[in-house]
């Protein structure tokens, strides 16, 4: 039960970070190496019933992602249309050189 109480709690301060960021301007603000701002590039890839792949821009984006970070927020993902299945896949259909971290395979 504890447990169930602490990832609520870090999904709620995670999606709150996330809508203070868009409200200021994400201009700068980065999250796990990626600017927010840049995160549109890839959304097309993971949303919808059948996604493109990946643009250029998208995976530029992918091979400097902090994967291990990510994963901390694969649970709010859906909050935003994002599957997270999809999107622990930018990393092999980009062809990084790091894989994804166990833990952040659904």
């Amino acid at each position: 039960m504890a447990m169930a109480s602490e990832k609520l709690l870090v999904q709620c301060l995670v999606a709150t970070l996330l809508l203070i960021a868009a409200v200021e301007g994400a201009k700068e603000t980065t999250i796990c190496n990626i600017p927010l701002k840049k995160l549109e590039q890839c959304k097309p890839a993971v949303t919808g019933e059948n996604p493109p792949p990946p643009t250029k821009e998208c995976c530029s984006l992918i091979k400097q992602a902090d994967l291990t970070c990510l994963c901390n927020y694969k649970d709010v993902l859906p909050a935003f249309q994002i599957q997270p299945s999809r999107a622990f896949a930018l990393p092999q259909k980009c062809k990084c050189k790091h894989p994804v971290p166990p833990q952040c395979k659904p």
